[in-house]
Protein backbone atom coordinates (compact mmCIF):
# COMPACT_ATOMS: atom_id res chain seq x y z
CA UNK A 1 0.00 0.00 0.00
CA UNK A 2 1.69 3.62 -1.06
CA UNK A 3 -0.23 6.02 1.10
CA UNK A 4 1.04 9.55 2.56
CA UNK A 5 -0.77 11.81 5.09
CA UNK A 6 1.22 15.28 5.65
CA UNK A 7 0.15 18.40 7.81
CA UNK A 8 2.88 21.00 6.55
CA UNK A 9 2.72 24.57 6.05
CA UNK A 10 3.57 26.01 2.28
CA UNK A 11 6.95 27.28 1.67
CA UNK A 12 5.64 29.61 -1.50
CA UNK A 13 2.52 29.72 -3.24
CA UNK A 14 1.86 26.86 -5.91
CA UNK A 15 3.28 27.29 -9.24
CA UNK A 16 0.80 25.84 -11.70
CA UNK A 17 1.24 25.05 -15.55
CA UNK A 18 -1.32 23.84 -17.86
CA UNK A 19 -0.98 20.75 -19.91
CA UNK A 20 -0.83 20.85 -23.60
CA UNK A 21 -3.06 18.96 -25.82
CA UNK A 22 -7.06 18.17 -26.16
CA UNK A 23 -8.03 18.56 -22.88
CA UNK A 24 -5.59 21.05 -20.40
CA UNK A 25 -5.04 20.28 -17.35
CA UNK A 26 -4.02 22.28 -14.34
CA UNK A 27 -0.66 20.51 -12.75
CA UNK A 28 0.15 22.25 -9.45
CA UNK A 29 3.13 21.93 -7.38
CA UNK A 30 4.12 22.93 -4.34
CA UNK A 31 6.07 22.55 -1.29
CA UNK A 32 5.47 21.44 2.50
CA UNK A 33 7.80 22.49 5.82
CA UNK A 34 6.22 19.56 7.63
CA UNK A 35 7.69 19.56 11.08
CA UNK A 36 9.84 16.84 13.01
CA UNK A 37 9.38 15.01 15.78
CA UNK A 38 12.64 14.52 17.59
CA UNK A 39 14.97 15.00 20.26
CA UNK A 40 17.19 17.48 21.09
CA UNK A 41 20.85 17.13 20.92
CA UNK A 42 22.97 17.88 24.24
CA UNK A 43 23.66 21.27 23.68
CA UNK A 44 20.04 22.20 22.99
CA UNK A 45 20.63 22.77 18.92
CA UNK A 46 17.52 20.46 17.29
CA UNK A 47 19.54 20.88 13.81
CA UNK A 48 17.13 20.55 10.91
CA UNK A 49 13.58 20.18 12.50
CA UNK A 50 11.50 20.12 9.06
CA UNK A 51 11.44 18.43 5.70
CA UNK A 52 10.57 19.86 2.58
CA UNK A 53 8.07 17.83 0.81
CA UNK A 54 7.21 17.98 -3.00
CA UNK A 55 3.83 17.72 -3.69
CA UNK A 56 2.01 17.83 -6.75
CA UNK A 57 -1.85 18.34 -7.52
CA UNK A 58 -3.65 17.17 -10.97
CA UNK A 59 -6.31 18.72 -12.80
CA UNK A 60 -9.09 20.27 -10.05
CA UNK A 61 -7.18 19.49 -7.11
CA UNK A 62 -4.27 21.62 -9.22
CA UNK A 63 -6.71 24.72 -10.21
CA UNK A 64 -7.84 24.46 -6.38
CA UNK A 65 -4.24 24.71 -4.81
CA UNK A 66 -3.95 27.48 -7.66
CA UNK A 67 -7.11 29.83 -6.48
CA UNK A 68 -6.77 28.82 -2.46
CA UNK A 69 -3.57 27.72 -1.56
CA UNK A 70 -0.72 30.83 -0.46
CA UNK A 71 2.32 30.58 1.69
CA UNK A 72 2.19 30.26 5.24
CA UNK A 73 -0.93 28.26 5.27
CA UNK A 74 -1.14 25.20 7.26
CA UNK A 75 -2.55 22.36 5.09
CA UNK A 76 -3.35 18.80 5.08
CA UNK A 77 -2.12 16.78 1.50
CA UNK A 78 -2.94 12.95 1.59
CA UNK A 79 -2.18 11.26 -1.57
CA UNK A 80 0.35 8.73 -2.96
CA UNK A 81 4.52 9.06 -2.92
CA UNK A 82 5.84 8.65 -6.59
CA UNK A 83 9.97 8.56 -7.28
CA UNK A 84 10.86 9.35 -10.72
CA UNK A 85 14.61 10.26 -12.10
CA UNK A 86 15.87 12.41 -14.82
CA UNK A 87 19.36 13.25 -16.26
CA UNK A 88 20.09 16.73 -15.83
CA UNK A 89 21.89 19.10 -18.73
CA UNK A 90 25.68 17.84 -17.17
CA UNK A 91 24.53 14.63 -17.84
CA UNK A 92 23.82 13.51 -14.22
CA UNK A 93 21.06 11.09 -12.77
CA UNK A 94 18.68 12.88 -10.58
CA UNK A 95 16.44 11.20 -8.45
CA UNK A 96 12.97 13.00 -7.42
CA UNK A 97 10.57 12.19 -5.13
CA UNK A 98 7.09 13.88 -4.77
CA UNK A 99 3.70 13.13 -3.15
CA UNK A 100 0.57 12.89 -5.67
CA UNK A 101 -2.73 14.68 -4.02
CA UNK A 102 -5.65 12.50 -3.89
CA UNK A 103 -6.81 14.51 -1.09
CA UNK A 104 -5.90 18.21 0.10
CA UNK A 105 -7.69 20.40 2.47
CA UNK A 106 -6.94 23.84 5.05
CA UNK A 107 -5.64 22.76 8.20
CA UNK A 108 -6.12 25.78 10.19
CA UNK A 109 -9.81 27.76 10.09
CA UNK A 110 -9.80 30.95 8.70
CA UNK A 111 -9.54 33.18 11.66
CA UNK A 112 -6.35 31.00 12.79
CA UNK A 113 -4.48 31.31 9.33
CA UNK A 114 -5.47 34.92 8.35
CA UNK A 115 -6.69 33.85 5.71
CA UNK A 116 -9.00 35.85 3.45
CA UNK A 117 -10.47 33.34 1.23
CA UNK A 118 -13.65 33.32 2.70
CA UNK A 119 -13.46 29.36 3.24
CA UNK A 120 -13.06 27.19 5.90
CA UNK A 121 -12.40 23.63 6.78
CA UNK A 122 -12.35 23.21 2.91
CA UNK A 123 -10.92 20.13 0.91
CA UNK A 124 -10.59 19.16 -2.84
CA UNK A 125 -8.90 16.06 -4.09
CA UNK A 126 -8.54 14.65 -7.56
CA UNK A 127 -12.25 13.96 -7.63
CA UNK A 128 -13.37 14.10 -4.15
CA UNK A 129 -14.92 17.49 -3.15
CA UNK A 130 -16.14 16.85 0.68
CA UNK A 131 -17.84 20.57 0.97
CA UNK A 132 -16.05 23.68 -0.33
CA UNK A 133 -18.46 26.07 1.51
CA UNK A 134 -18.57 29.91 2.63
CA UNK A 135 -18.55 30.55 6.54
CA UNK A 136 -21.31 32.79 6.05
CA UNK A 137 -23.75 30.01 5.19
CA UNK A 138 -23.94 28.52 8.25
CA UNK A 139 -26.21 29.84 11.27
CA UNK A 140 -24.81 31.73 14.16
CA UNK A 141 -23.23 29.48 16.40
CA UNK A 142 -25.28 30.96 19.38
CA UNK A 143 -27.91 29.12 18.20
CA UNK A 144 -27.24 25.73 19.88
CA UNK A 145 -28.73 24.28 22.07
CA UNK A 146 -28.15 21.74 25.18
CA UNK A 147 -27.93 18.54 23.39
CA UNK A 148 -24.92 19.74 21.32
CA UNK A 149 -27.31 20.18 17.92
CA UNK A 150 -27.38 23.31 16.36
CA UNK A 151 -31.28 25.29 16.46
CA UNK A 152 -31.97 25.89 12.61
CA UNK A 153 -33.76 29.07 11.91
CA UNK A 154 -36.69 29.15 10.42
CA UNK A 155 -36.99 29.63 6.78
CA UNK A 156 -33.67 27.80 5.95
CA UNK A 157 -34.12 25.61 2.99
CA UNK A 158 -32.19 22.21 3.22
CA UNK A 159 -30.28 23.24 -0.21
CA UNK A 160 -28.52 25.57 1.69
CA UNK A 161 -26.52 23.24 4.43
CA UNK A 162 -23.22 22.89 3.87
CA UNK A 163 -23.99 18.91 4.24
CA UNK A 164 -25.91 16.14 3.14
Amino acid sequence: MNKVILMGRLTRDPEVRYSQGERSMAIARYTLAVDRRGRRSQDGDQGQTADFINIVAFDRAGEFAEKYFRQGMRVLVSGRIQTGSYVNKDGQKVYTTDVIVEDQEFADSKNQSGDNSGFGGSSYGGGNNRGSYQQGTRPAPSSAIGDGFMNIPDGVEDEGLPFN
